[in-house]
C-alpha cells in the first residue's frame, strides 16, 4: 500500500516494519482494527491502519451506513515513540530506539 500525503510518498513495501498492535476484538468483529508502526529510509514514522465498520478507520458510505476502511499518519519520532511505549514491550522499544536513561 502507498499513499502521497503532504507532496510525501508512504509506501508500506518499501518502508520498515518495526511492529503491529491490534484491538483486543476478534477479527470478524466490527470493533477490530490494526496499526502497523513503520519507519521511511529517510528516518519518519508512520502508522498504517485499517479496521472494520466500527473501529477507528470506518468510513461512512452511505446514510447510517459503515465499511471498514484504513489511513496513513505521519508520526514525528516523539509520537513514534509514544505510541511503542503504548503498544509494544520494552524490548521492542530498546530495539527501536535504543535504551532510554534509567
Amino acid at each position: 500500500m502507498k499513499r502521497i500525503i503532504n507532496g510525501k510518498m508512504y509506501n508500506t513495501e518499501t518502508a520498515k516494519a518495526l511492529g503491529t498492535a491490534h484491538s483486543n476484538a476478534p477479527v470478524n468483529s466490527f470493533e477490530y482494527w490494526e496499526e502497523t508502526l513503520y519507519k521511511k529510509k529517510t528516518g519518519e514514522y508512520f502508522l498504517y491502519g485499517w479496521g472494520n465498520a466500527a473501529s477507528q478507520y470506518a468510513k461512512c458510505i452511505d446514510m447510517n451506513t459503515w465499511s471498514g476502511g484504513d489511513k496513513f499518519i505521519p508520526l514525528t519520532e516523539k509520537e513514534a515513540m509514544k505510541w511503542v511505549e503504548r503498544y509494544l514491550s520494552a524490548e521492542e522499544y530498546c530495539d527501536i530506539f535504543g535504551e532510554p536513561e534509567e
